[in-house]
This record gives structure tokens, sequence and C-alpha cells, in this order.
């Protein structure tokens, strides 16, 4: 254990944060995303798990630690409904009020057609696959900086 650290996050999970540089992505998939595949091409080229945890949860703990990208309209996505790219399921509202919650403010995620979410993902820092089951729990988030101490 280590202080100040959210125990959900594993020492592979910690090392590929801490790896990250700006304006890197990360993929948090559900359990339905073809993650091993998809993380074979990414920079990390394999897939990292958090299995026993939902995608709010998931996101509750890496944003503990990961600064989001304050310059880009892009910081977080998440995958459209396929015929209804509007809606927002359940599982997307939870992840946006993580989000707002770590950032202080609302910021909406931008929404990403589903291929275009896995050619994005393809080109990714690395996947994490969660234990979410409901149907479009699936996010990209961009890292941002920590800026030095006032």
């Amino acid at each position: 254990m280590l202080k100040n650290i959210d125990p959900r996050l594993n020492a592979d999970v910690l090392h590929c944060l801490r790896a990250m540089g700006h304006g890197d992505t990360l993929v948090i998939s559900d359990t339905n995303f073809p993650s091993d595949s998809v993380a074979s091409h990414t920079i990390t080229g394999e897939l990292l798990r958090m299995d026993n945890l939902t995608a709010p949860q998931t996101m509750n703990a890496i944003l503990s630690v990961f600064p989001l990208d304050t310059f880009v309209d892009d910081f977080a996505g998440r995958m459209q409904v396929v015929d209804a790219p509007d809606d927002i399921p359940e599982v997307q509202a939870e992840v946006q009020a993580e989000i707002d919650k770590a950032e202080g403010k609302s910021r909406p995620m931008i929404g990403i057609e589903r291929f275009d979410f896995y050619d994005r993902a393809r080109d990714a820092y690395a996947v994490i696959q969660t234990g979410e089951r409901r149907f479009y729990g699936c996010f990209i988030i961009r890292k941002g900086v920590i800026g030095p101490e006032e």
C-alpha cells in the first residue's frame, strides 16, 4: 500500500499513468469492447485491467492522480450509441459526473462514433478494461499537465 494513492489503482495502471505525457490518450473500456485486440496496437501493446470496478469507479480512481488536458475540446470522449448519437446512457452520465467532480466544473465529453472510437483507441497510449457490463461504457481521456508549485 502507498499513502495517498487510491488502492484501486494497481501497479501496472500506476506505471502506465505515470509514464504517459501531455496529450497522450487512455482508453477506459467496458467488458464488451475488443480490448485485447485493440490494446495490441497501442503504445503499451498490452491490455491493462481493473476488472472488479465499474466504469465510474475506474474513472474516479484514475482521476485521483491523472490531470485531464485543459487545452483541447477532446479531453474526454464517450462512444456514441449506434443510431442514437445524442443519447447519454446511465453509465456515461455517471462517468460525466466523475469528470465534473474532478474538474470542479462541468466539462462535457465529446461523442465519438463507434468505428471512429475504435480507430482512436488503436492510437492510444493504453487500454484499461474495467468490469463494466453496461453497454457503451467506453471512454477516451487525454492527459493534461501539472503546473509548478506556486
